[in-house]
């Protein structure tokens, strides 16, 4: 799945950053977007773009072109 593709709410976990035509893998790499970070899903813009994503204890908006090229995985349910 992309984290493009993730509802508000999710969690998920990175697998891994393809290479976009702009340069756009390596800056998301450099602000954290590395294979096993957990990702959590904040919220959406009233028109659906951009997304606020939080990870490694920061929140940071991304547009769907760019989180389109993370793939992730459901994050695994923490026991209560």
């Amino acid at each position: 799945m992309r984290l493009s593709d993730a509802k508000v709410g999710d969690a998920v976990v990175i697998d891994h950053v393809e290479i976009g035509v702009d340069g756009a893998a390596a800056r998301l790499e450099h602000v954290g977007f590395l294979p096993g970070t957990l990702v959590k899903v904040e919220r959406r813009a009233p028109l659906g773009d951009p997304t606020v994503y939080e990870l490694r204890g920061f929140r940071l908006a991304l547009r769907a072109e760019a989180a389109a090229l993370v793939e992730v995985t459901a994050a695994p349910h923490e026991a209560p």
